[in-house]
């Protein structure tokens, strides 16, 4: 019987529109290509050691003999492995969606074969372009025989062309980037319990939004007419000691219920804790390790302001730039919290999700001291 979720999405479609919209890659002869893939996992499994040595995380001990959950793929493979990963994590939320709402899922009729397809095909247009652009993925949220508790994918043949670009020393750039990367694969070690904790609150947040289409229209009246009054108060000169958030931010947040914005607010601060953690290790990383790092780190950085308009159109559409501005944020609070009380008090973050910080925090770190009543070190 098929299932009501892919009654919404037509994962077929999404698979199939990806692996057609994937730009090709750099021309790679058979032996180059299978010795990039063992220089990966070369440098996957020597990622491990550093980032152990750099956090002190127990969790790193032994991971990098296992190399049973390091996947090398292209990009019609990542696009495909994300197909199912975002299949896995949205399953729970459309049944919720279908079971509330069986119009969305009456088989076979056209307004559901040609919404889910529509669907499908939009999916598989994001996953096309993104598979051009990600060096490397850490997924959770998969789970098989082999790789149990998620997977650690590097797309060779990204990793390959970025290097070429810049121009760098491509042994130093793939350890480069396996730092980053096995990075969150030790956290993930290291709290065994997050992987559950970010699905729940995903599929609460994704059916919360799915299923709010009825409350959509009230709710844009009400926040054109909050910023109108917004509006109006600053023409009178109300908010000149305190300027407002821009207008398409105000209008989002109204658009979502208070239950809805805090538990946006708090994936927002856990994912920026995840990327931020991982750009400190990258960032302790001296040329001890990667002899030609701050040349890698001078060009990656310039690369980022030289995109071309479409990519530039393409990265505002699906708010690439936002997430990068707060994974800098999240690098701030942690590097913060490391100088004030050290690396081995930090890792107390990783025991519960009670020690993850809000939103509010990640931009305050003194306060999640303050609530985790440590003595910042002498």
């Amino acid at each position: 019987m098929t299932s009501p979720a892919d009654l919404i999405i037509n994962w077929d479609v999404a698979r199939a529109t990806a692996s057609r919209l994937v730009p090709p890659g750099p021309p790679l002869r058979p032996a180059a290509a299978a010795q990039e893939v063992a220089d990966l996992r070369r440098a996957a499994a020597e990622a491990v050691g550093y980032v152990h040595t750099i956090t002190g995380l127990s969790a790193a001990e032994g991971l990098g003999e296992d190399q049973r959950d390091v996947l090398v793929v292209d990009r019609p493979g990542w696009s495909t492995a994300n197909t199912e990963s975002f299949r896995r994590l949205l399953t729970p939320a459309l049944e919720a969606v279908a079971e509330k709402k069986p119009q969305l899922v009456s088989e076979g009729s056209s307004a559901q074969v040609v919404g889910s397809a529509a669907t499908g095909a939009e999916l598989g247009g994001i996953l096309a372009f993104l598979s051009a652009n990600v060096l490397g993925q850490f997924d959770p949220f998969h789970s098989s025989e082999r790789a149990p508790a998620g997977r650690l994918m590097l797309v060779a043949p990204n990793i390959v062309e970025i290097a070429q670009q810049l121009n760098v020393d491509r042994d130093d750039f793939r350890l480069w980037v396996c730092l980053h990367e096995q990075t969150h694969r030790v956290q993930f070690a290291a709290a065994p319990w997050l992987r559950e904790h970010l699905m729940s609150s995903i599929s609460t947040l994704s059916a919360s939004t799915l299923s709010g289409v009825e409350s959509l229209p009230q709710r844009i009246a009400e926040a054109v007419k909050s910023l109108r009054q917004e509006a109006k108060q600053d023409r009178a000169g109300q908010h000149d000691d305190a300027p407002a958030a821009p207008a398409r931010n105000r209008l989002l947040e109204a658009l979502q219920s208070p239950e809805d914005r805090a538990i946006m607010s708090h994936l927002t601060a856990v994912m920026s804790l995840l990327e931020g953690h991982a750009n400190v290790v990258m960032d302790a990383v001296d040329a001890s390790i990667v002899p030609t790092v701050k040349t890698i780190r001078r060009r990656f950085e310039q690369r980022g302001k030289n995109r071309s308009p479409l990519e530039k159109l393409v990265r505002k559409l699906l708010q690439l730039d936002a997430k990068a501005a707060q994974y800098r944020d999240g690098q701030k609070f942690v590097g913060h919290i490391v100088d004030t009380v050290g690396m081995e008090t930090f890792n107390t973050i990783w025991e519960s999700p009670e020690h993850l910080p809000t939103e509010h925090e990640l931009h305050n770190p003194d306060k999640w001291i303050e609530r985790m009543g440590f003595t910042p070190q002498g």
